[in-house]
């Protein structure tokens, strides 16, 4: 499996990328060494850039520069926590097969938890500047429909029920995010706002 060629063909050629995904016999070691490992990266290494020397634009308190040493903490804690939460979501789809007529399949659903989440993972790379934290939630969007494009062909379910399908596992997927991000911000310390709108560690932008 080339890394470049398959994040190509996912992005621009899902449904035929999606047959051969199907049929190749991807172990998780391979998935993750190959595939899961670099590219969830992206988005942790740009952020210690954005978060500790381009900044967070705030309104009325200029830009809040985030420590190297919690902006690098903050950034392993959302790598570690995001390589578990692949595992997580896939564990899920896996397990929500049968209710929508389609065949458990763990080595199957990790391949639709990892291979959807490509786009999300390449727009990471905003990260480098938070302001344009907007690019993400269109790659998000992107990836929700590969979900709908993949579940169906690697978990069997009958096409009539993929959006149903997709419906939950987003739920899911929304709720391990959500748990990512929180934990992965209980190192950042938020700016105090003192009398003068200027507040430690902040400097004018």
């Amino acid at each position: 499996m080339n890394l470049v060629e398959r994040v190509k063909k996912i992005l621009l050629q899902p449904k035929s990328e999606w047959e051969v995904i199907a049929g190749e016999p991807t172990s998780a070691g391979e998935l993750y060494q190959g595939y899961i490992l670099p590219l969830a990266a992206i988005g942790p290494l740009a952020s210690i850039v954005g978060m500790s020397l381009v900044g967070i634009q705030m309104p009325f308190m200029g830009t809040f520069r985030v420590p190297l040493g919690g902006a690098l903490a903050s950034a392993l804690a959302h790598y570690v926590l995001t390589l578990a939460g692949v595992f997580v979501v896939a564990l899920i789809i896996d397990a929500l097969a049968p209710a929508f007529g389609g065949e458990k399949n763990q080595a199957q659903a990790l391949k639709v938890a990892a291979y959807s989440s490509t786009p999300s993972w390449l727009a990471g790379v905003v990260l480098l500047v938070p302001m344009l934290g907007i690019i993400g939630l269109v790659a998000a969007l992107y990836g929700l429909y590969l979900l709908y494009l993949g579940l169906p062909r690697l978990m069997k379910a009958p096409p009539e029920k993929a959006a149903a399908y997709t419906a939950v596992v987003v739920v899911v997927a929304i709720v391990v995010m959500m748990v990512i991000g929180g934990l992965s911000n209980l190192f950042i310390t938020p700016p105090s706002l003192p009398m003068d709108g200027i507040g430690p560690g902040m400097r004018g932008g």
